[in-house]
């Protein structure tokens, strides 16, 4: 009777038996799934009720904590179960670590081909699909050449060439990573690695001590995005639109005019020190002006980033017109091609092949110039960030066709914001540390010419609206730039 009784008695196991048994159970390879399934399997026999709403609140915590914490919760409240002899339950124990190897095994199979499957997926999209691809094969041209020929200006000319691909595959990869952060955030990171071909390009100078072409190629950078770049999306998002007037937030754009003013106050000065034999200690000043100049455009930017992404994130939302409220269907269902992590890896290549691609071109300028007889301050100032600017060039056309003017303003004049408060003050304090002269006395005419295209762009945006016309007056107005610097001689090459 005793016996019997005994056989009937329920086996206790309290919620610390069952925590522990779960903590036990994570490994990379486990899931809560496989561990329910452990469980059941192991008191299978004759099993009541078991009541898990009592402890399944608990199992999320232990997510939180290390495996030895898990061990060492203590917890009253019992759950029963039926019994049953010790030796069957370690083969069901045997029997289901066999079950959940084998599960283990079966996930790994399914990750490797998932990415047997992406990666070709991949690099279609990112090499292959895209027409300009087709000029990817003269970035290893131009490396060949320089190594077989010494020839510079065929050189230059291939490098220069097979940077577009990348600065414009750049833009693609920023694009899809921005699917996942937003458009403000994604509109930053569209500008900041659509200048990180410029930036490169700009240490590589300043290794080599070439300090006029990286203010130049930075100044001809803010030149295109403003004029050319803005006035090509412009135009071409009128010529599309061109039965309505095309909006964008006004505010936002008054800021960014407020900090290229900014901008060029920090050049300014230095550039009218020099000219005039103001300086209290000559070639010392200058010098010393730029350096404080720069601390201070590097904390305005920092502040700048504040007001955008925080403070004043509602300022830069975009202008929803009235008629466009059901006509952004096709806009909607737009989703990534590729996932967030491929964006990051092809950021990082993409970023690798520019800058050992930017040596080749940097160190054929000089060659370049006198092969194609062509100033060096026209393809510092022209050549170079029209090519740089690729990525902003495309993204800002589609944009603009797509009538998402707000990103448009984004990349172009957000990126010349950047250049004139980031990437000037930092080349200045790179070159700092370098031991280079970089200041920001970029010379009166190149200082004249971005002051006034600042103005132009300033009164262009007043307004909110765009229109073909403002788009092909800011063309016209980059045209004149370029001529006038083809036939400007920098005074570095007239002391020379």
């Amino acid at each position: 009777m005793k016996d019997t009784a005994s056989q009937k008695l329920p086996c206790v196991y309290n919620k610390s038996f069952v925590l522990k048994l779960y903590a036990g159970c994570q490994h990379p390879t486990l899931d809560s799934s496989s561990f329910f399934f452990f469980f059941f399997f192991f008191c299978r026999t004759g099993a009541h009720h078991i009541k898990f709403s009592s402890f399944k609140s608990e199992l999320p915590k232990l997510e939180m904590v290390s495996i030895d914490e898990k061990t060492d919760l203590e917890y009253d409240e019992e759950i029963p179960f039926s019994s049953s002899s010790a030796t069957s339950k370690m083969e069901a124990l045997d029997f289901e670590m066999i079950h959940l190897h084998s599960r283990a095994e079966l996930a790994n199979s399914w990750i490797s081909r998932h990415i047997r499957m992406r990666v070709p997926k991949s690099i279609y999209f990112v090499l292959i699909k895209a027409k300009i691809n087709v000029l990817l094969p003269f970035g290893p041209l131009a490396i060949l050449l320089h190594y077989l020929t010494g020839q510079h200006g065929w050189v230059f000319f291939f490098s220069l060439v097979g940077i577009v691909p990348l600065a414009e595959r750049l833009g693609y990869a920023t694009e899809q990573l921005a699917f996942y952060t937003g458009p403000t955030v994604g509109g930053l990171l569209n500008a900041t690695f659509g200048n990180a071909t410029e930036m490169i390009i700009s240490i590589y100078a300043l290794k080599n001590g070439m300090i006029r072409v990286v203010q130049q190629s930075l100044l001809g950078s803010i030149l295109s995005n403003m004029l050319l770049v803005l006035g090509c999306a412009f135009f071409t998002g009128g010529i599309v639109h061109y039965q309505k007037v095309q909006v964008f937030n006004k505010s936002a754009a008054v800021v960014n005019s407020g900090l290229l003013l900014m901008a060029v106050m920090g050049l300014m000065f230095p550039a009218v020190l020099h000219s005039t034999h103001s300086e209290v200690h000559i070639g010392k000043s200058e010098l010393s002006l730029s350096r404080f100049s720069s601390c201070v455009m590097l904390v305005a930017y920092a502040s700048y980033l504040f007001f955008q992404l925080r403070s004043h994130r509602n300022l830069y939302s975009p202008i929803e017109e009235e008629g466009n409220q059901g006509g952004d269907d096709s806009d909607e269902e737009e989703a990534p091609e590729i996932t967030h992590w491929e964006a990051i890896g092809w950021l990082a290549i993409l970023t690798v092949w520019v800058s050992i691609l930017s040596g080749y071109l940097v160190d054929a300028i000089q060659g370049a110039s006198d092969s194609f007889n062509m100033p060096v301050a026209f393809i510092s100032v022209i050549l170079l960030p029209i090519v740089g600017n690729a990525a902003e060039h495309a993204s800002a056309i589609m944009f603009a066709m797509k009538d998402k003017l707000d990103i448009t303003l984004g990349v172009a004049i957000g990126s010349s914001t950047q250049i004139s408060m980031f990437v000037i003050p930092f080349c200045v304090v790179v070159g700092w540390i370098m031991g280079q002269r970089m200041d920001l006395n970029f010379k009166l005419f190149e200082t004249a010419t971005l002051f006034i295209t600042v103005l132009v762009v300033a009164f262009m945006l007043q307004e909110g609206t765009s229109n073909y016309f403002k788009g092909l007056m800011l063309i016209l107005c980059y045209l004149i730039v370029a001529a006038s610097f083809f036939v400007h001689v920098d005074p570095s090459d007239a002391d020379d």
